[in-house]
């Protein structure tokens, strides 16, 4: 059954080409590029992508525009960050049906990690006319109409090149989640600045087993809890 992986991608040049190479096995590789300024475009069509030059409509936007685009309608969604390993890569091409989640595995700086941040099961092949992906600027998800399963093997996830490249995320998605609060008229309550940072830490590092990642764990958690507090405190400053 022929499937399209699609990657949106802005500025990707040292990794659109193994996010590709672990794609391989697709009938048709989508590449939506938002406007990079580096060698993005031209690797993944000397890889074989066929590439839309789109500009930067958002997140929402880009991922209804793949689904519109797909020669199949099979698409598997593909994050530059993310490689199909070879069992997933099977299940994707023997599965049928509406939507499929992945057991992604992600790791941080090169470490797999186990608590919270560690593991996740994103939404990614659905049949696209029975998909849609709707959300805000921050958190977009793909939706499907029927039944939803889980494929065997792992999609591994390395979302941070460096930890300046993880604050620098944060303070983009405070910004975004300001943003979106304003405009849906949201302000911030003093518990939202009080007690939201601490009940994520406890959350992260506590109840969802951060502490099994040793010092990484720690710092994911820790790291968390100042991206919400900063979130809900440029929220209030702007109000």
């Amino acid at each position: 059954m022929p499937v399209t992986v699609a990657i949106l991608a802005l500025n990707e040049a040292d990794r659109i080409e193994g996010a590709l190479q672990s794609a391989a096995f697709a009938d048709e590789r989508l590449v939506l590029d938002a406007g990079s300024d580096d060698d993005t475009v031209e690797l993944a069509r000397a890889a074989g992508a066929r590439v839309l030059e789109t500009g930067l409509p958002g997140f929402v936007a880009q991922r209804n525009r793949a689904l519109a685009e797909a020669s199949n309608d099979r698409v598997f969604f593909l994050d530059a960050d993310e490689r199909i390993s070879a069992e997933l890569a099977a299940s994707i091409q023997a599965a049928a049906g509406p939507g499929f989640r992945v057991r992604r595995q992600n790791r941080y700086l090169g470490q797999v990690v186990r608590g919270r941040f560690g593991r996740d099961r994103p939404l990614r092949l659905v049949d696209r006319r029975l998909a849609r992906c709707v959300g805000g600027a921050v958190h977009e998800q793909l939706e499907v109409q029927g039944r939803v399963a889980t494929l065997r093997g792992w999609l591994v996830h390395d979302p941070y090149r460096s930890r300046a490249e993880h604050l620098s995320t944060q303070d983009r998605y405070a910004r975004l989640f300001v943003e979106g609060a304003r405009a849906q008229g949201r302000t911030a309550r003093w518990w939202d600045r009080m007690l939201r940072p601490t009940l994520h830490f406890v959350s992260a590092y506590l109840l969802r087993g951060g502490f099994l990642d040793g010092s990484v764990g720690l710092e994911l958690a820790l790291s968390g809890a100042r991206h919400v507090a900063d979130k809900w405190r440029k929220l209030a400053e702007d109000a």
